[in-house]
């Protein structure tokens, strides 16, 4: 009987170095959570961000990427986790692609984030989706159907929108999406 070799993949990403201890969690914690549901290796360079992942599964390889590249765009551990579940998704919007300068990308971000935080935590609201303003770019994680509904608001917002027209979009979409539901 011969054995079949087995292929094994790998991925090197940079994370932000005030990312690196969040990654690995207490104790390591949070790596080896990751590296046990994606059946991967994970090597973290803490000195300059560099992490490479390795392992057989193509598929699971991707997801465990996705999980490291949303931790290192600021979400919770335990949010990012649920990229691991198959109808959900994650994606990132570049704020500087709406900025002029640097204090239009500051404007601009605080504008996704509202005061205190509440447009931000409206969109989440309205969109069931997990939003996070890291740097100059917004995440977003959520069910894959209802990120593009978060981009669109997120993207209007930075063009300009006004808040309330956004919301009232957000909630016509919602009471749509229900009624197809039923």
């Amino acid at each position: 009987m011969t054995s079949t070799p087995t292929s094994e993949f790998a991925y090197e990403l940079r994370i932000p170095k005030d990312r690196v201890a969040v990654l690995i969690g207490p104790k390591g914690e949070t790596k080896r959570k990751l590296e046990r549901d994606t059946k991967t290796k994970i090597e973290i360079d803490s000195e300059d961000g560099l992490c490479r992942l390795s392992g057989t599964d193509a598929l699971l390889l991707y997801l465990g990427r996705e999980v490291i590249r949303a931790i290192a765009r600021g979400f919770n551990p335990e949010v990012a986790r649920e990229l691991l579940r198959a109808d959900f998704g994650f994606e990132i919007i570049n704020i500087e692609e709406f900025a002029r300068n640097q204090n239009d990308l500051e404007r601009l971000r605080g504008r996704v984030i509202g005061e205190g935080g509440k447009s931000r935590r409206t969109i989440e609201d309205l969109t069931e989706t997990h939003i996070c303003v890291y740097g100059k770019t917004v995440g977003i994680i959520g069910p894959a159907d209802n990120i593009s509904d978060s981009r669109r608001a997120i993207q209007s917002l930075l063009a300009g929108s006004p808040h309330a027209h956004i919301y009232k979009w957000l909630e016509r979409r919602r009471k749509e999406k229900r009624i197809r539901n039923i």
